[in-house]
């Protein structure tokens, strides 16, 4: 049995090579990396709130793995010198970067971030046809795109990149920071497991034959999809609004369907994501290696939101002291869309300090960053580099913490 597998093992490996040559002088078959596809791209400054006149901003687009170009607003903080920390935003679900996600991009920005907020794949200015489709694995992907572009930004410190997301982007940057070993320090606002609300409905009130129900119903949606030739949309938030509405979405209305936060490329504020976007949802969960992560990651949600529950039970899985929880007293799901006064701005901003400083750390299984001994002699430089930027003593002691571990 032994000498058999070893020979099926060999017999692959040969096939594998043989056919990896072919490929490789078939001109035909050569895998090259396509050039983005251009956008319609609104240059007047549309977002739901004003421009701050310390950052410059511009629009910028990048092209995931799937050959899809996402479009960007990039955020600069005025007379930024020198390679930058950076931190890329999306988010909520559903909505579009002149929303939330520009908000904490601006604002982020403001205290020295490079930041970009980014359309989701088929959504807002980005690219992808059908439009107002979801997929777990693709937007995952978008994430990791914004890493690509960022780690090939002239002025991003590569070595230096987090991630921050809103609502479901909040589910999908966890599932990100998984996977991208690249990420150093993840952040989600208000988080929604896509997978785990599509497949068992809120509060988990789904059972196995309610799912079932639900599959039949989408599938029963894509006959009649493909018979069209159109895909059905679900809607938006719904407008009017009952007066028996639960409160979450009374607060879901009153920030997509109000001057507040209203845009007219929202799917929220519109007509919402097609139908059938909830199938690969119930079968393909995002966050099974969770646990896995080792960089840093801050979860922040409202006392009062109804989808805490969502934020709780993932921190549960992660792994290592440089893993946090943060509950935001009385405070409701979509307070921390746009709430300046509740979004822990001064928290979010230490922690990306904290934990994108650390260039050339060794994460470990243990969640600790570790320095090769080699960078020993160059941690005096670096925290100096620190101080020179005018970072707090508290900061720093903070920072010496958590670097002060070398590799054995």
């Amino acid at each position: 049995m032994d000498i058999l597998w070893k020979t099926l093992c060999a017999a692959s490996a040969a096939w594998l090579l043989t056919t990896g040559s072919l490929l490789a002088t078939t001109d035909g078959l050569k895998s090259e990396m396509k050039m983005e596809k251009s956008l319609n791209l609104t240059h007047e400054w549309d977002k739901v709130f004003p421009l701050s006149n310390k950052v410059n901003h511009r629009k910028v687009t990048f092209t995931n793995r799937y050959g899809i170009t996402l479009a960007a607003d990039m955020y600069v903080p005025k007379q930024a010198e020198g390679k930058l920390p950076a931190i890329a935003v999306s988010g909520p679900f559903g909505a579009v970067k002149e929303q939330s996600s520009g908000l904490y991009a601006m604002t982020l920005a403001e205290r020295g971030f490079l930041t970009i907020a980014f359309d989701p794949s088929y959504t807002g200015e980005s690219g992808g046809e059908p439009r107002y489709v979801a997929s777990p694995d693709i937007n995952t992907e978008d994430f990791c795109a914004a890493v690509d572009f960022l780690s090939t930004c002239e002025q991003v410190d590569a070595d230096r990149i987090g991630i921050l997301g809103i609502c479901g982007w909040g589910g999908m940057a966890l599932n990100a920071a998984a996977i991208d070993t690249r990420i150093k320090a993840t952040v989600t606002a208000t988080m929604y497991d896509m997978s785990r609300v599509n497949a068992n409905g809120y509060f988990d009130a789904m059972d196995a034959d309610a799912r079932y129900e639900l599959r039949k119903q989408l599938n029963a949606q894509r006959t009649e999809d493909y018979r069209k030739g159109t895909y059905a949309l679900a809607g938006g938030v719904v407008d009017p609004l009952p007066d028996d509405a639960p409160q979450f979405v009374k607060d879901y209305y009153g920030y997509y369907k109000t001057p507040r936060g209203y845009h007219k490329r929202s799917l929220n504020s519109n007509n919402g994501w097609n139908k059938t976007s909830s199938l690969s949802f119930m079968n393909m969960p995002i966050l099974s290696y969770s646990d896995e992560i080792r960089s840093a990651v801050l979860m922040i949600h409202g006392e009062k939101a109804h989808s805490r529950y969502f934020s709780e039970d993932a921190f549960k899985k992660l792994k290592g002291d440089n893993k946090e929880l943060l509950i935001i007293p009385g405070a409701n799901h979509v307070d921390l869309y746009d709430r300046l006064d509740v979004i822990p701005f001064d928290k979010i901003t230490h922690f990306f300090q904290t934990y994108q400083v650390m260039r050339g750390a060794v994460s470990h299984k243990d969640g600790k960053a570790r320095l090769p001994k080699q960078s020993a002699a160059g941690l005096f430089l670096y925290l100096s580099e620190v101080v020179g930027r005018g970072i707090s003593a508290e900061l720093l002691e903070h920072a010496a913490q958590v670097l002060g571990v070398f590799e054995a």
